[in-house]
């Protein structure tokens, strides 16, 4: 938990305030529109560019495989060391789409319990983009979606993390 709390409070720090908001949000109760793994096509490669405190980061997701995209992330220092990483699921759901990621301490240690995950429900899928509950991931220019991704993380005090990616 230590390294959780110590990750979390370096997040904060390195996020400045809310300007152009990435993110949405939406009531708990909010029905998430149809969609399938096809429309995230654009995903799919290697994204090295720009995480937390401007810091190296790289993104990688593979094509789908039994209803599912895995994806990884590693965030690093500024001197290259690991940061921490996540393992990503992107999975078809009841007709829709849904992310669970978790992460993990350079050392290899979890930041959620055992069994335990974040998930982001889907919220809006547009071409070149898909916006779930306070994570979204969309096409830097959605006219040459393989040049560039964005990605965009709500934190609880409302900040937002951008990751800015071009493809390796």
């Amino acid at each position: 938990m230590r390294g959780w709390m110590m990750i979390s409070v370096a997040m904060a720090l390195a996020v400045s305030p809310l300007g152009a908001q990435e993110t949405r949000v939406a009531p708990e109760d909010h029905t998430p529109p149809p969609a399938t793994l096809e429309q995230m096509d654009w995903l799919v490669g290697q994204w090295v560019g720009t995480g937390i405190g401007g810091a190296p980061a790289m993104e990688s997701w593979l094509p789908p495989s039994g209803g599912t995209m895995v994806g990884s992330f590693v965030q690093q220092t500024g001197e290259g060391a690991i940061r921490f990483t996540e393992h990503l699921y992107l999975m078809e759901e009841e007709g829709t789409l849904v992310l669970r990621l978790k992460h993990f301490n350079a050392d290899l240690t979890g930041w959620e319990e055992k069994d335990g995950m974040l998930t982001f429900r889907l919220i809006a899928m547009e071409d070149c983009a898909a916006y779930f509950r306070s994570l979204t991931l969309r096409c830097a220019d959605p006219e040459r979606p393989g040049d560039g991704l964005v990605a965009a993380v709500r934190m609880r005090e409302g900040n937002e993390l951008l990751f800015n990616f071009r493809a390796m």
